[in-house]
């Protein structure tokens, strides 16, 4: 059951973000590809192998980083075009439409970069596209991402922030950077503090900013999780990590300080380890299953993956208000490890959201529930 129709009068007054159109060249099995679409729900349906996940994949990389198959740029190619891949999605927001293009650096094949373009301008940093597209995804691959370990849990926590703080991966990127180099001056036994010190200084401060914006959105998951009453099991959210448990009882400023000595205090540890063991970069995610009364990583996997879309919907939930944008959703196959009520409790929580779901399966009878109110393609496979 989902809340009252009332509730959710603050998250529908925004524009919906949406995908216009669609154009693929080279990409994966797509040879040359162009889609149209309006602004409600997609679902694509075909067997598997016939392209469905690599259209939401062209989609994911409207955002910063690799997709969300996060493959080097290379496995993009089409195997049977010597030419290099691109693509370009026209975006709408009310009456407004931006044309994003992006593909692989043509000048610097050996360098895994791609270029973007906004309405044929080139841009420097992929950054700013997320000041520009709100988008997060559920993929088969993420089933286990509560299981996986601490790193997995914390980059999909990040992932996260990016739509919710644009800023927060400039951050990371400079956090990692300095990191490397220290590491790098310990172990060719660097002497000059001065150097040290600066670099320690960009990663306290960094540091803090990063653990400051995963515990703001723990927060305010945590209020969506537990003003949504629906058949998704409820997640109890936490993010364990030095600054993040500090910045619980302590100013910012004081944090910063207490890294700074610890960065210093444990050069000699570091240099023998050959890595730095504290900072955001060891933090980790705890999700708790409420109505189990156990970690996340000792449910099953069906109850892992209910956890974690109950997790994504809150989260869509969040950002509406803040971003003042309802966000592109992609679920890749999404139905196929879904009860029909849980599956058509997520149908209709896509419906009262209001944003252009993307919706990927082999069974159209899986989608009947929102065909009425959705776009349905239907691939065929790509000679």
């Amino acid at each position: 059951m989902l809340l009252p129709q009332s509730s959710y009068t603050s998250l529908l007054s925004p524009i919906p973000l949406t995908v216009a159109k669609l154009s693929l060249a080279n990409f994966r099995n797509y040879v040359n590809l162009r889609l149209y679409f309006s602004t409600s729900t997609v679902v694509i349906t075909g067997k598997n192998g016939c392209g469905k996940t690599n259209l939401l994949e062209a989609i994911s990389l409207l955002v910063p980083g690799r997709g969300l198959r996060h493959t080097p740029l290379n496995h993009l190619q089409n195997n049977k075009s010597n030419n290099f891949w691109a693509t370009a999605i026209d975006i709408r927001q009310g009456s407004t439409v931006m044309t994003i293009g992006t593909g692989r650096d043509f000048e610097n094949t050996d360098n895994e970069r791609r270029l973007v373009h906004i309405d044929g301008k080139n841009v420097k940093s992929h950054s700013i596209l997320a000041e520009h597209v709100a988008m997060t995804w559920v993929t088969p691959d993420m089933d286990r991402i509560l299981a996986e370990g601490a790193t997995m849990r914390r980059k999909f926590l990040d992932r996260l922030a990016y739509s919710f703080d644009p800023a927060h991966k400039g951050r990371l990127t400079r956090y990692e950077k300095a990191l490397r180099e220290r590491l790098r001056l310990l172990r060719e036994g660097f002497k000059d503090d001065s150097w040290l010190n600066a670099l320690e200084n960009e990663m306290a401060l960094t540091g803090v900013a990063i653990a400051a914006t995963r515990r703001h959105l723990i927060r305010q998951l945590r209020i969506a999780i537990g003003n949504t009453n629906s058949v998704f099991p409820k997640a109890s959210l936490e993010i364990k990590g030095v600054a993040e448990e500090s910045l619980e009882n302590k100013p910012a400023l004081l944090v910063e300080e207490l890294l700074r000595e610890g960065y210093v205090r444990t050069r000699d540890e570091d240099t023998q380890s050959g890595t730095c063991l504290l900072g955001p970069h060891r933090s980790d995610l705890v999700v708790f299953h409420q109505g189990k009364n156990c970690l996340a990583d000792l449910c099953s996997t069906g109850e892992q993956k209910a956890l974690l879309l109950a997790i994504m919907i809150a989260y869509v939930r969040i950002l509406i208000p803040t971003r003042n944008i309802l966000p592109l959703f992609l679920l890749d196959d999404i139905a196929a490890h879904l009860d029909d009520i849980r599956r058509d409790a997520l149908f209709e929580e896509i419906r009262f959201l209001g944003v252009q779901a993307w919706l990927t399966g082999t069974d159209v009878d899986s989608f009947s529930s929102i065909l009425p109110y959705a776009q349905h393609h239907r691939l065929e496979a790509q000679e």
